[in-house]
């Protein structure tokens, strides 16, 4: 069975955020423990990636870059990678797991606007309707669910600030960077955006990267967990975002992120951590109503495609 352009968008951004649920407790295990600092933890994610997807280019057919894409590419390298990332760690580190998953709901509305100020994408109820319904169930999954985790730290405001800042960053790239999917292959734009956001970042978090903890002990775990920060949640997503930008709209890849407590919920279950409960059906149900609304409201495309056909 052949998958339809969105099917393959939605499957993308299903396994995007897996892997992106799953690195959200491997990162604050980092910050608890101390052995990385969020700034840290940033600047080995921009140059390991940076390294990687140029490695990559290498192999692969030479793209030329406009120089007016390549304005929109530095922008999107520093708002998301750069600064998106950056701010989510130094959030994550001072607030709680819990509180950043339900400020991650605000994503698909900060896209849903952006998209209709920048792309000119129409705001319908549909689309409305599906933002509030997927968070409104990623909020109740975070509330009814018996795993609490705040690694010690509690809630801090400006924890919560930076996590929502994030947000916004996250969602301006998605809308300003999507054009440029469907012109240029995912290693073009990703091998200039995190070269981008690695030079920015190395004199600013290059001593926290030589003073971590964790380079300076022996045991394997960690090298492994941070193995699947680098290339899992960095590599790979990173890779895969700009082909399910060529599929479907930003807001509709943005309401994927109230999908995360979703997928933490179902990893602490199977691990024996937490149960299956009839909230958790319900969060579940909630979620997926919210990104199908979102998926079946009108684009700018289907709506231009109207006018034409009563023109006709």
């Amino acid at each position: 069975m052949t998958l339809s352009q969105k099917q393959q968008g939605h499957l993308l951004m299903l396994v995007v955020m897996t892997i992106f649920g799953l690195n959200i407790p491997i990162n604050k295990y980092f910050y608890a423990s101390g052995l990385l600092t969020p700034m840290a933890m940033t600047l080995l994610r921009m140059g390991f990636a940076a390294l990687a997807f140029w490695l990559v280019s290498i192999f692969l057919p030479k793209e030329k870059v406009e120089k007016k894409d390549m304005l929109v590419l530095i922008i999107g390298g520093l708002c998301g990678m750069l600064i998106n990332q950056t701010l989510f760690a130094v959030g994550l580190s001072q607030t709680s797991s819990v509180d950043a998953s339900i400020i991650t709901t605000s994503g698909p509305l900060f896209a849903m606007i952006l998209a209709a100020l920048i792309l000119k994408e129409p705001i319908t109820s549909k689309k409305v309707g599906g933002v509030l319904i997927g968070g409104a169930g990623a909020i109740f999954l975070v509330y009814s669910s018996n795993q609490v985790s705040t690694g010690g730290q509690g809630s801090a405001l400006i924890g919560d600030i930076s996590v929502l800042s994030a947000q916004l960053f996250y969602s301006f790239y998605l809308v300003i960077t999507r054009p440029l999917s469907v012109k240029y292959s995912p290693i073009t734009m990703m091998k200039w955006m995190f070269l981008v956001a690695a030079l920015v970042d190395l004199p600013f978090a290059f001593r926290h990267v030589a003073e971590a903890p964790i380079f300076h002990q022996a045991h394997m775990m960690p090298y492994l967990l941070l193995s699947f920060t680098l290339v899992g949640a960095t590599f790979i997503t990173y890779m895969l975002i700009p082909l399910a930008q060529r599929r479907i709209r930003p807001t509709t890849i943005s309401m994927y992120n109230n999908m995360q407590p979703l997928i933490a919920s179902a990893v602490a279950i199977s691990m024996g951590m937490d149960r299956f409960t009839i909230e958790k059906l319900i969060a579940g149900i909630l979620i997926f109503s919210g990104v199908y609304l979102v998926t079946v409201s009108k684009s700018k495309a289907d709506m231009d495609k109207e006018i034409v056909g009563v023109e006709k």
